[in-house]
């Protein structure tokens, strides 16, 4: 299939599109769905619904939301990446102080396929514009992990200026230590890919905390890995020169863990 895209239920035009593209003052969530249904669509939802509050001052209905991935899937069985954008055209760095419900653009797209092969990290100091809301400004983002790949590495792991691993381009990172996790603490994106880990992982009886992780503790720990909405758990090979143990075990485990949560129905 091609991308399809809608705004606020109808299919979107070149103009329609325009102040989207022109404008990167927004945000957004990720979903992969299946026969119609999520895994994590709570987390999905509460997300937008933040991020509504936060950048336009007014809340996103959830009922609205819904129906918006509703016309999007248009009724149809199977496997699909679903991403939601909030904007407003009456938003711009000229005019930005109007207080109005979002627009919603829904983009679907074939299924985004989990990361597999073990990822080979670089560390870089960075830290995202407000990290704890996925918004549209990306371009640090994809000029990080550029950065990484040229180099010879598989992505970008963000240090901030205190020194604390937070996150990396579009993951969050987890670290083990014998049977524990530990998932580090510093200004970030609270991904739904980790949210559901968790809740996988107590519901197992698996054992997690969160505390500050700088690059001088790596020593420390046995494996690392990585998760996000498409990814329940790729292991991290390296962190620049540092080398981990092979992870396969734990990888089953944790993908375990983010299959026992269920699939709540759009």
């Amino acid at each position: 299939m091609t991308l399809e895209m809608q705004i606020d239920g109808r299919p979107a035009g070149a103009a329609d599109l325009g102040h989207f593209v022109l404008s990167n003052y927004g945000a957004f969530t990720l979903m992969q769905v299946e026969d119609g249904a999520v895994r994590g669509l709570d987390l999905h939802l509460a997300r937008l619904q933040t991020e509504a509050l936060e950048l336009f001052g007014v809340a996103a209905p959830e009922t609205t939301l819904r129906e918006r991935m509703r016309q999007a899937l248009d009724g149809r069985a199977g496997r699909f990446s679903l991403r939601i954008n909030l904007f407003s055209d009456a938003i711009s760095l000229r005019a930005p102080d109007a207080v109005v419900e979002p627009r919603v653009l829904t983009t679907l797209s074939p299924p985004a396929a989990p990361l597999t092969t073990p990822l080979r990290l670089q560390s870089q100091a960075y830290a995202r514009e407000a990290p704890h809301l996925k918004h549209a400004a990306t371009f640090g983002l994809t000029w990080a992990r550029r950065q990484a790949v040229l180099a010879g590495f598989d992505d970008a792991l963000f240090v901030d200026g205190a020194g604390r691993i937070s996150e990396g381009s579009i993951w969050n990172i987890g670290l083990v230590q014998g049977e524990a996790v530990v998932w580090p603490e510093a200004p970030m994106l609270a991904g739904t890919g980790q949210a559901l880990l968790q809740r996988g992982m107590e519901s197992l009886g698996l054992n997690s905390t969160t505390r500050p992780v700088r690059l001088s503790d790596l020593a420390s720990f046995d494996a690392a890995f990585i998760c996000n909405s498409a990814t329940p758990a790729c292991a991290v090979a390296t962190i620049d020169g540092h080398a981990f143990s092979p992870a396969g075990a734990l990888i089953a485990r944790l993908t375990d863990a983010w299959r026992s949560n269920p699939c709540q129905t759009i």
